[in-house]
């Protein structure tokens, strides 16, 4: 089992910037990929950001390209989502979530926190 733990979010103006952390327990951090997802008010839950266990493998959903950055601690057993000029169409509810393996391309998010909200103002 592991649990995970998001913090960071927030009201936020148009432009701005937050930093969202993820903490796990339980389970080694270390071998597991790691991702954001969020879910904005009637819509899908959508993939935002991932980062395999090294960090030597990430991707992100088109839309935040350029703006987020995901990395990770092991030393910590955190991982981030630095969020930087933030849009209205950011505000939504961010989840992170891990795999039981290290890679990107394969395997399921197993494990889900429990969300944190970020709200960008126009």
């Amino acid at each position: 089992q592991v649990q995970l733990v998001e913090s960071g979010g927030g009201l936020v103006q148009a432009g701005g910037s937050l930093r969202l952390s993820c903490a796990a327990s339980g389970r080694t951090f270390s071998s597991s990929a790691m991702g954001w997802f969020r879910q904005a008010p009637g819509k899908e839950r959508e993939f935002v950001a991932a980062i395999s266990w090294s960090g030597g493998s990430i991707s992100y959903t088109d839309s935040v390209k350029g703006r987020f950055t995901v990395s990770r601690d092991n030393a910590k057993n955190t991982m981030y989502l630095q969020m930087n000029s933030l849009k209205p169409e950011d505000t939504a509810v961010y989840y992170c979530a891990a795999k039981s393996v290290p890679w990107l391309e394969v395997g399921e998010y197993n494990y889900w926190g429990q969300g944190t909200q970020v709200t960008v103002s126009s």
